[in-house]
């Protein structure tokens, strides 16, 4: 499986690990979305679940290439670069152009939606009642959840823990945004935003020599926080692609049509005619009376027939095109590897 990519394949990969890596920073979208339409969302469950008993034994043990071999640990390793390079890169680009052009990003992101629902439907034939009706309840499901009310921020560490849990969620099941469940549990801005500035402010200061933060309370508290977040998502990461596995397996077709209706009630969530991403004051947050950063849900409205709003729907079907790109990408590659 790791011999056969090719260094053009490894680029790829690590560009799709930017994909993910955004994806899953942004409320309503799901990196699980990416891996599925680009092709690659089984190898990565399966890769996933082989970090098991089997795989610590070997890496315990010393025997460190059977260990990175066992786990698919050239697809992972390359994956995961993406991830982290798009958290520290594309995500903070990401966040200008959310702040600024909302109506544009949001519209991209619907249409890639759209064309999510289209990519996973199209060849899906095992329509019966078991799946209409796990159909109906991940759109149900999906609906509910964009209309929730948020809750307020608490860095207790196993809150931290159990966020980290959940919101890898997105990445294991597609159409389910982990950074949108962070919203409704109140810890968004925390661990997403401040705790991951938090630990780029600190690398740009040791690269310069300055070891301050060391003394910086407000600071070493944040690198604890995103330490326990980034735990809980490894533990998610785990336990999801092992619960998964065992679903996909005995439970496929009920599975894939939950995904789509997840994905369809997903749509509520990023519908680019709203207001506002967050309730904001002169920034991306707003206080209240306590001075504490709180998340409100967003204010939808029908658009009228302006010049914005013919741009928007222009983003929408290259959001739509971007899908169907990286679907005939990932068809090529499946043809290539079979």
């Amino acid at each position: 499986m790791q011999s056969t990519r090719t260094l053009k394949d490894r680029l790829f990969l690590i560009l799709k690990g930017l994909g993910m890596g955004a994806a899953n920073k942004v409320p309503g979208v799901s990196g699980g979305v990416v891996a599925f339409v680009a092709g690659f969302y089984e190898e990565f469950i399966y890769s996933l679940q082989k970090v098991n008993s089997k795989a610590f034994k070997l890496l315990f043990n010393g025997r460190f290439k059977s260990f990175f071999y066992y786990i698919n640990g050239r697809f992972l390793g390359l994956l995961f670069l993406g991830m982290i390079i798009s958290y520290f890169s594309i995500s903070k680009i990401l966040d200008y152009l959310i702040t600024h052009y909302q109506l544009y990003v949001w519209s991209v992101f619907f249409g890639m939606i759209i064309g999510s629902i289209y990519y996973i439907s199209k060849d899906f034939k095992d329509w019966k009642p078991t799946t209409y009706l796990a159909l109906t309840i991940g759109i149900a499901v999906g609906l509910s959840i964009s209309f929730l009310d948020p809750a307020k921020e608490n860095d207790n560490l196993l809150f931290v823990f159990f966020c980290g849990i959940i919101s890898v969620s997105g990445m294991t099941l597609p159409g389910f945004s982990g950074s949108f469940i962070l919203i409704l549990l109140g810890n968004y801005v925390l661990l997403l935003v401040d705790s991951v500035n938090a630990l780029y402010d600190t690398f740009a200061e040791v690269i310069t020599g300055d070891f301050s933060f060391t003394t910086n309370a407000i600071r070493l508290r944040m690198l604890k926080v995103l330490a326990v977040f980034t735990l809980g998502s490894v533990v998610g990461l785990v336990t999801f692609s092992h619960v998964l596995n065992y679903i996909l397996k005995h439970y496929k077709s009920v599975t894939i049509a939950s995904i789509i209706g997840f994905i369809i009630g997903s749509l509520g969530v990023v519908w680019p005619f709203k207001e506002t991403i967050f309730k904001t004051n002169n920034s991306t947050f707003v206080l209240d009376s306590r001075g504490e950063k709180i998340i409100e849900n967003y204010k939808r409205y029908f658009p009228d027939a302006s010049p914005e709003t013919f741009y928007a729907v222009a983003f929408i079907i290259i959001g739509i095109a971007i899908v169907l790109a990286l679907e005939l990408y990932g068809q090529k590659t499946r043809q290539a590897n079979a």
